[in-house]
């Protein structure tokens, strides 16, 4: 693999060969949950995003099913460049704003908003667009790592839970030859649903983006030919997005509605093998949060554990299907047995002052939308302050690298700064607090979104939670993404 200036290097060539002109900036973004790196790109008042992975089968697949989306309409990215073997690739940049942060911000303000539904809705009406439009002419020969939703891959999601996250826990006890037993009579009842459609297979929130008003989609290199079932379970039981039960029925009756456009729902008995999907998932889903969190100690994984043992606990008194599976939802009620260990830390609504600390690009997302119908809040411009981003040394870093934190401390403007901050926000959180108020957002903009702002929101963020223990208080920064957020 290739170190990180040779990657920078790579993309310096990459851009050239389609704008004739190196990018002015080119800035590494925080790592997610795969291996792939991506890098944002900026030439003028336009950015790019770069993805540099060394499985070129993944990025085969990926940019054959994005151009094949493109030319189609579908609301996917632009490829517009790729390296000669593959390694890397260009696409247009769909900013930082993806409906999972906007579910979270919402959470963080008390609960799920109702707002949030038509963002859900749209994406819905979309995912019918993919997996009908977008399956007509799609090369699924280049699908990776199969092309076909099998009794295989079933079967792989389903060890994947027993080997990765079942197997780890010593409480959890069971007939480990019955488990294989009703693993076989799940995968052959699954298989039997009609699989001739576009299946997204990651369709969640993460890969959902909000740019410009519009709804977006993105890493869809996994899809292959499978069953309509998954991609709608993929959305609507994303654990940590915490969609109530009624809002889930809500959203599958408006898909449902929607399909008779497409098919007939009766003839491939979606509500059928429905349930059955559901416990499919939300087991492939502990299992990567064991293998991702457990075994690769990423913590935001395992702090997401709680909320998937939550959904499964009680998976088997909400949706049955027509198997005998005692063996599999005997496991799923011991799983409350790991409570202790992986605590569910939920905020509960309402109950005191939440405030939510923002930082933001003006060029870029702008003054971030506030969810609770309050109208927004304090909005305080940073660009007035020291820029480290002009140089050098520090245009790849953020206001969260020691660096740039030494750099702003230097500087007795920035401190005089945050000073004049406090003392205003002191006296509206107190006055807010004793009104019985139960909001308060608190934005920080500069230029990119990078350094000034990153800084000044943490350093506020930290003080309130000192200052106000009792009170609830989130940092995002919208034009960043941190494994911790």
């Amino acid at each position: 693999m290739q170190n990180l200036k040779e990657q920078a290097d790579l993309f310096n060539r990459l851009f050239d060969t389609f704008l004739g002109k190196k990018p002015d900036s080119i800035v590494p973004l925080p790592e997610s949950g795969s291996a792939r790196k991506y890098f944002r790109l900026v030439s003028g008042n336009k950015s790019y995003i770069g993805t540099y992975h060394t499985v070129t089968e993944e990025n085969r697949a990926f940019v054959s099913f994005a151009r094949h989306f493109f030319s189609l309409g579908l609301a996917v990215p632009e490829v517009l460049a790729v390296s000669d073997d593959y390694i890397a690739y260009i696409q247009t940049d769909l900013g930082d704003t993806s409906l999972f942060r906007l579910v979270q911000d919402a959470l963080a303000q008390g609960d799920f908003h109702p707002l949030l539904i038509d963002y859900y809705k749209d994406a819905l009406s979309h995912l019918l667009n993919f997996q009908f439009k977008g399956d007509q002419g799609l090369d699924y020969s280049l699908a990776f790592p199969t092309s076909h939703f099998d009794e295989k891959a079933i079967r792989d999601d389903l060890n994947y839970f027993k080997y990765y996250f079942l197997k780890l826990q010593s409480e959890i006890v069971y007939n480990e030859a019955e488990l294989e037993h009703e693993f076989t009579l799940l995968t052959q009842f699954i298989v039997q649903a009609p699989a001739v459609f576009f299946m997204y297979r990651d369709f969640q929130s993460r890969n959902i983006m909000i740019h410009e008003g519009k709804t977006y989609f993105i890493d869809f290199q996994g899809g292959r030919k499978g069953p309509l079932q998954y991609d709608v379970v993929s959305l609507l039981f994303q654990v940590k997005a915490q969609i109530p039960e009624a809002v889930k029925n809500e959203l599958l009756d408006f898909y449902l509605q929607k399909l008779e456009n497409y098919t007939n729902t009766k003839a491939i008995q979606f509500r059928h093998y429905y349930p059955a999907f559901v416990y499919l998932r939300l087991m492939q889903v502990l299992g990567a949060y064991g293998y991702r969190g457990l075994i690769q100690k990423k913590r935001h994984f395992v702090e997401s554990i709680p909320f998937a043992i939550k959904s499964l606990t009680s998976l088997p008194a909400q949706y049955d299907i027509p198997l005998s599976l005692p063996v599999l939802k005997g496991i799923f009620l011991q799983l409350s047995k790991l409570k202790k260990r992986y605590p569910l830390l939920e905020k509960k609504a309402f109950e005191t002052l939440t405030i939510n600390v923002n930082s933001f690009s003006y060029k870029k997302g702008g003054i971030p939308e506030d969810l609770t119908g309050n109208g927004g809040g304090f909005v305080f411009d940073c660009r007035p302050l020291p820029n480290p981003g002009r140089e050098d040394k520090y245009r790849m870093l953020t206001g969260r690298d020691k660096e740039v934190i030494e750099f702003l401390q230097k500087h007795r403007e920035v401190d005089i700064f945050l000073d004049h901050i406090k003392a205003i926000l002191s006296q509206s959180i107190d006055n807010y607090s004793a009104r019985g108020f139960k909001h308060l957002m608190v934005n920080f903009g500069c230029t990119g979104g990078q350094h000034r702002s990153v800084y000044c929101a943490e350093n506020i963020a930290n003080w309130l939670r000192k200052k106000y223990p009792e009170l609830m208080v989130s940092c995002k920064h919208h034009e960043q993404q941190f494994d911790d957020e």
